[in-house]
């Protein structure tokens, strides 16, 4: 039995369709309220961990994010414990990027990633890139503000990011689970245990790349302008704290231009080449911005 955690959440949600689509596999859902058709697995509540666990081979365990740190590391601390006890086979991280560990969200990751290397189990670990939704986010809440002045903002300097599609993330993820599953299933190791894949993305968008981007779908000439670190943090008022931190934490490490690396493995463990980051850039904006007239 293969079970996904976070299925409410973006990505768990992807790689659970994409799981349920594989004929004849044993597929469990797990959320932090039990249905008909999921376990209840709360991170926050480990009491639930050990039953939720039971009898399941093949744990894809997506990161829980989304607190502070001490919040984190208890969650996947005990997400470990329970997979343990359990007598889970083989649990699949999603991490972080190793061109993230400047970050401040990778604290959390690699603590998980060396409580996993001490289990009694086998792991892979995913080391997920930057969401290629994160500059389509920035772009689609700009739009309105570059057609009337022809101008981007943001915290960005003159830096890069290396961004990866969630549905390519997804992707990976799912076929990673189900060659463990069959490779277990015939009594073998799988061919994933003791892996770390890189997945940053292979293009890197910075704040010029998104202004392109926002012309070509206004129709209209667009600039991108560099806004300061403080300007950005008063712009962010009213988030909870670590999310101001964390945020800040990625707009800094792109102005230093430390975030620009691609992953070495995306291509490799993907069917087709990586969605390109800039066309998902521009369908999300076209999605919300009117076709302009002539």
């Amino acid at each position: 039995m293969i079970l996904v955690t976070g299925v409410s959440g973006a990505l768990g949600g992807l790689v659970l369709d994409r799981l349920n689509a594989v004929a004849d596999l044993d597929v469990v859902a797990g959320t932090r309220a039990a249905t008909a058709a999921a376990r209840r697995i709360d991170f926050d509540d480990p009491t639930t961990l050990v039953d939720g666990f039971t009898d399941v081979r093949v744990l894809v365990f997506v990161s829980a994010g989304y607190a502070e740190d001490d919040v984190v590391l208890a969650r996947h601390g005990a997400v470990v414990d329970a997979a343990a006890t359990a007598g889970v086979r083989h649990v699949i991280y999603t991490s972080l990027a190793g061109s993230g560990d400047q970050l401040s969200i990778a604290l959390a990751h690699r603590w998980t990633e060396a409580r996993l290397a001490e289990a009694p189990f086998d792991v892979t670990v995913l080391r997920n890139g930057l969401y290629a939704e994160i500059p389509a986010g920035l772009a689609t809440s700009s739009a309105e503000s570059a057609a009337a002045t022809g101008l981007f903002t943001a915290p960005l300097g003159h830096g890069r990011v290396a961004v990866v599609a969630r549905e390519d993330l997804a992707d990976i993820t799912a076929r990673v689970a189900v060659e463990t599953q069959s490779d277990l299933a015939a009594g073998r190791r799988s061919r994933h245990a003791g892996c770390t894949y890189e997945l940053a993305g292979t293009t890197a968008v910075g704040g010029e790349d998104i202004a392109g981007a926002l012309a070509e779908v206004l129709g209209r000439p667009v600039t991108y302008q560099p806004v300061s670190l403080t300007q950005a943090r008063e712009a962010l008022a009213g988030l909870e704290p670590y999310q101001v931190s964390h945020t800040l934490s990625l707009f800094a490490n792109i102005g230093a231009g430390l975030l620009e690396s691609p992953g070495d493995d995306l291509a490799a463990l993907l069917p087709t080449s990586p969605r390109p980051a800039l066309d998902l850039i521009s369908d999300a904006l076209k999605a919300v911005v009117p076709v302009p007239t002539v």
